[in-house]
């Protein structure tokens, strides 16, 4: 990482770079022996009372005091990826939205308010797309005061690692005491490759609704209600797939929803007992030839950061990381 001019570190940033994607440099405070500087990189979201807060791609909010610092300069954004179809982030947030619809949802200038009973936080987040149409203060009441009203938690969800994703937004969220709570990955891919790869997916039978057996494996609420229905139907094009298995719940299950050019595979899930035989790449490969059929080229998900088995499974397929998400909660 250079910092220097003709051998000199230099500071080449100031509070007008707000918004741009920085690299620092700063006296370190590890105490680590050796280690004197302290590099950090992502999107300059303020400078505020000789304090910098960089937000990083993954999210987390790095502060850093302005006396610190050695070096500084803007950096241009990150490369065009070299996996994958093209994709704007704008593109990707409204695609994967459409895949998963909330029960009830309700405009707030360009922020669309979600819910659906709890039933994941995806369907029961505020997703901010724009402006509110208030000041963010405002807006943040209303978000809260909207959920409390059906006795939900408010939660925010933002993206970030991308260009035109949502820094700014996660720093003033953590400014005004919301906690981020999960973070995932959207991942994206060529759709024809996961046809390929699976050798059988003769044994997988696919389905245009969700029947009680499907329900059976999947594990992501207790009692299915007519709310958890209604999201799980939602969608263009929606497409659920089993594998059966040796009693009514099947071995393994998959939904995928096609919309245009994409393909977005979600609920990939597989008996305990039955793991690492091919069955979730099965299931995914048949959804991917169905896909294929409907005229579909990319295919994209969503996994949250700490499933190892999951993302050594997506990068077998070819899914590269587009950007990260977060849900933000009020307390």
């Amino acid at each position: 990482m250079e910092f220097t001019t003709g051998g000199r570190l230099e500071v080449r940033i100031t509070a007008a770079d707000t918004g741009k994607r920085v690299s620092v440099r700063r006296l370190s405070s590890s105490g680590t022996p050796g280690s004197l500087f302290t590099d950090t990189v992502g999107v300059l979201t303020s400078w505020d009372n000789g304090v910098l807060s960089i937000t990083r791609k993954g999210g987390e909010t790095v502060r850093v005091e302005e006396a610190s610092l050695v070096a500084g300069k803007v950096v241009p954004a990150a490369p065009a990826r070299r996996r994958g179809p093209a994709a704007s982030f704008a593109e990707l947030a409204l695609v994967t939205a459409r895949a998963w619809q909330p029960v009830e949802s309700e405009r707030l200038g360009e922020w669309t308010l979600r819910a659906a009973s709890g039933f994941t936080r995806r369907a029961n987040s505020a997703l901010p797309l724009g402006d509110p149409g208030l000041p963010l203060a405002d807006a943040l009441v209303h978000v809260r005061d909207w959920y409390a009203t059906r006795d939900l938690p408010a939660y925010v969800q933002t993206a970030t690692g991308a260009e035109g994703t949502q820094e700014s937004l996660c720093a003033e969220l953590e400014q005004a005491g919301w906690e981020r709570e999960v973070s995932a990955e959207v991942r994206i891919a060529a759709l024809a490759p996961i046809a390929d790869v699976a050798a059988d997916v003769s044994r997988v039978r696919l389905e245009r609704d969700v029947d009680e057996a499907w329900l059976s494996r999947y594990q992501r609420f207790g009692t299915p209600g007519e709310h958890v229905l209604n999201v799980l139907r939602s969608g263009p094009s929606v497409w659920f797939a089993s594998v059966p298995g040796e009693g009514a719940a099947p071995a393994a299950i998959g939904r995928c929803v096609v919309d245009g050019r994409w393909a977005g595979f979600m609920a990939v899930e597989v008996d305990p007992a039955r793991r690492r035989r091919g069955l979730a790449t099965a299931v995914m490969g048949a959804l991917a030839r169905r896909a294929l059929d409907e005229g579909a080229s990319a295919a994209w998900l969503q996994v949250e950061s700490d499933n190892e088995g999951a993302r050594t499974l997506y990068d077998g397929l070819g899914f590269a990381t587009h950007h990260g998400y977060h849900h933000f909660r009020s307390h």
